[in-house]
């Protein structure tokens, strides 16, 4: 009996040992032995990084996670519905119902009471994020309830100051606002709305999904250098293989990306930021590693860890899959035609004269 069971182990665990080897032959390769991560991924989610608040598991029930891509895929036809040419006019002050889902949120903070983008235009993504079959409530899988750490006093504190007098205050989309000055030229509006960088750090790292549109990712590889292209404001990042990170004094939007191979696992080290990009607050000390591990051969699996001292107590981890996707990865030309920054310069100028009028003679 027990040569039996010591058999019946040693067969289990050959039968298990050829099956990983299975799977890892199955994973396409480039003439140098690593995986080939060449290909164009679409990353669109309804996930968001943070998990939300009330929400206790990271892992959801089947249930749960078929009942928000039920409800997304309703708002979805709904929005994509044609507009009745005699519908009355919206309430003054426009239409601001609480949102129920991260994409609404968004939405609605991006286009605000009176609308954004018309629904045709958006591609938020309809579907949770799986990683090993199971659905995800969160981007972020450390600290374990989903949540950031908590920022550093002292980070506040630099955070409001650089607010208080930033010329490029950030690289969202949302500069709707500013310090005195803010729109007195193209140079002191947000990095994504000079077209920069892309908003929502998808341009990374670490790159996160886009939650509007344009959500595709490609990444070229040869053996000593690897681009990934962000359709989001075209931003492309240039990976050194088995490189050394640049002198401190040189800094870069998005940082200098140095990689290495970890098995089949490339892993990507990222420092020397500028004190300009502040990913969620960070500081020019951010640190960001990435790991980017094939799968199969239509997925990978994208893990990142933020570290900055400076900012937070701890470091945080977060993961999603990138999905592979026949879908073509067009150029987004963000200011051919594009007559909206000097519509809002114009209309500083306008406001001025007329606070300047209002004004009582001395």
């Amino acid at each position: 009996m027990r040569n039996y069971l010591i058999g019946l182990l040693t067969s289990l665990a050959i039968a298990a040992s050829l099956q990983a080897q299975a799977k890892k032959t199955d994973i396409p390769r480039l003439a140098d032995g690593h995986p080939d991560l060449q290909g164009t991924y679409d990353v669109a989610t309804m996930t968001p990084v943070d998990r939300p608040r009330g929400v206790k598991n990271l892992v959801l029930t089947e249930q749960e996670a078929a009942a928000m891509e039920k409800y997304e895929f309703a708002r979805q036809v709904k929005n994509d519905a044609p507009i009745a040419g005699d519908r009355p006019a919206p309430p003054v002050g426009g239409q601001n119902p609480p949102p129920k889902t991260y994409l609404e949120f968004l939405e609605a903070g991006g286009g605000g009471a009176v609308g954004g983008y018309n629904n045709f235009w958006l591609a938020g993504g309809m579907h949770v994020i799986r990683v090993d079959g199971q659905p995800r409530s969160s981007l972020i899988i450390d600290p374990p309830d989903g949540q950031m750490p908590a920022m550093k006093p002292e980070a506040a504190r630099r955070n409001a100051a650089f607010l208080a007098n930033a010329a490029a205050p950030d690289a969202s989309e949302s500069g709707n606002s500013g310090p005195p000055g803010a729109f007195d030229g193209p140079e002191s509006r947000p990095l994504a709305e000079r077209c920069l960088l892309g908003f929502l750090n998808t341009s990374g790292p670490p790159t996160l999904p886009n939650y509007f549109y344009n959500n595709m990712k490609q990444i070229v590889q040869t053996k000593d250098t690897i681009l990934i292209l962000v359709e989001m404001v075209h931003d492309a990042r240039v990976i050194r293989m088995n490189a050394e990170h640049l002198p401190p004094t040189v800094r870069k939007w998005m940082g200098d990306s140095v990689g290495r191979w970890e098995g089949d696992t490339l892993v990507v080290d990222t420092t020397n930021f500028t004190n300009k990009t502040q990913f969620r607050g960070s500081s020019e000390n951010l640190h960001v590693v990435e790991r980017f591990t094939r799968v199969d051969p239509k997925t990978i699996l994208y893990r990142f860890t933020v570290d900055d001292p400076s900012t937070w107590d701890r470091s945080w981890t977060g993961e999603y899959p990138w999905n592979a996707t026949n879908e073509h990865l067009y150029e987004y030309a963000c200011h051919e035609g594009n007559y909206s920054l000097g519509g809002m310069l114009r209309g500083a100028r306008q406001k001025d004269a007329e606070d300047a009028a209002a004004k009582p003679k001395q």
